[in-house]
């Protein structure tokens, strides 16, 4: 057995902890740049902590997911005003951009040189200006990966900066930040820390480590997702997401991931879909999907013992088998009210370029098993259900 695992320098968690972020970042530098998602009001208290503390700041904007332009132009401010820090405050998309702004303010060029697929693939050479990641949301888990997932939208299609030179410096994650989250991103967010804690936890790249903490992330789902939705200031229920969010974003980070996000970064770069609902209406698809082809190809497999784990600690039914995970899955996502992605302008048309550009992506590589075109389309058209619109 052999496995690595990375993660940020240092995790900080619990209520009330974004009042440390102002010495850490003086901590790192006299100037910050402080990359935010398309609006400032909750930023207050981190902008007075930055003050007290006599660190500069410079405010830039993410409006909805980070494109290749948007971190070009953070990383020409960034250098301008002579940033010599970043703070990532808000969802996966500031957090991500703030990593791949602290990335080219080290390293210069521009995204297209270092993105994997579309771009050049050049390693980074040098580390990123220290960067604090402080999430908002509870679902990405992108404070604590090595990667920066960015849209490129005149190829139609999301990809990755990938170093471990973008892993953060300072992962703090208050869950007091999630508290005012609506319902609608409280159900996105917390169901793309699900599908990140389940298909790592399968993963042909899963360890040991890795397990531990898928494990412990599904439990909290399990008990929290529904209460968090229905109860935004639950202080137990923000807690256990978070927590979640924090596990599957380490989980996946060093196992990998799967099918349904492989499909999700494709369908995201195409149309204008939130990454977590679309991982949502995936994942009971591609879970009995897989659940399918291992039984049928590799009997032997220890990830079909893992799915019947995943189904014991979401059902809490310590015998049950892979197909009530699925189903619990299935469930949540109805009362969760997911919609199907003909919402997002999918059509059948569509399945044979999505799945040629989901199967050579870089998260459906840790699948636990290469699934064939036509189970890649099944998947796409089941998910893509009534609403869709036939051409």
């Amino acid at each position: 057995m052999r496995f690595e695992f990375a993660t940020a320098a240092r995790v900080i968690f619990g209520a009330g902890t974004l009042k440390e972020a102002g010495a850490l970042a003086a901590g790192f530098g006299q100037r910050a740049l402080l990359v935010t998602g398309a609006s400032l009001p909750s930023a207050g208290p981190l902008l007075a902590g930055l003050a007290d503390h006599h660190v500069g700041c410079v405010s830039f904007a993410v409006s909805g997911e980070p494109d290749t332009q948007a971190v070009r132009l953070g990383s020409e401010l960034a250098r301008r005003e002579g940033c010599d820090v970043v703070v990532g405050f808000g969802g996966g998309s500031a957090v991500d951009a703030g990593k791949a702004i602290a990335a080219l303010l080290a390293n210069g060029g521009e995204p297209l040189d270092y993105l994997e697929v579309i771009g050049r693939g050049k390693s980074l050479a040098r580390p990123s200006v220290p960067f604090i990641a402080i999430p908002t949301t509870a679902g990405t888990g992108a404070e604590v990966t090595r990667n920066a997932v960015l849209a490129a939208p005149e190829q139609h299609v999301k990809v990755s900066l990938r170093s471990p030179f973008l892993l953060p410096r300072v992962a703090l994650v208050d869950p007091e930040l999630t508290y005012s989250l609506p319902p609608a991103i409280t159900a996105s967010t917390g169901l793309d820390a699900l599908t990140q804690l389940i298909e790592p936890f399968v993963s042909a790249r899963a360890n040991p480590l890795t397990g531990a903490l898928c494990l412990e992330g599904m439990a909290r789902v399990a008990r929290s997702l529904r209460r968090a939705f229905a109860a935004g200031d639950d202080p137990a229920a923000r807690k256990d997401m978070s927590l979640a969010s924090l596990c599957g974003g380490l989980a996946l980070a060093n196992a990998g991931l799967g099918a349904a996000h492989g499909i999700a970064s494709v369908v995201g770069g195409m149309y204008p879909a939130p990454h977590g609902a679309v991982c949502a209406r995936l994942l009971p698809y591609v879970m009995e999907t897989n659940l399918l082809a291992l039984q049928r190809a590799r009997p032997d497999s220890p990830a079909l013992q893992r799915y019947d784990e995943v189904a014991q600690v979401l059902t809490g039914n310590p015998a049950a088998a892979a197909a009530a995970g699925v189903e619990w899955v299935q469930d949540l996502c109805r009362e969760l009210r997911v919609p199907p992605l003909g919402a997002y302008g999918l059509t059948r048309q569509d399945l044979p370029l999505v799945v040629e550009k989901s199967l050579v992506a870089s998260s459906t590589q840790a699948n636990p098993i290469k699934l064939t075109p036509d189970e890649m389309a099944s998947i796409l058209s089941r998910a893509i259900g009534s609403q869709a619109i036939e051409e």
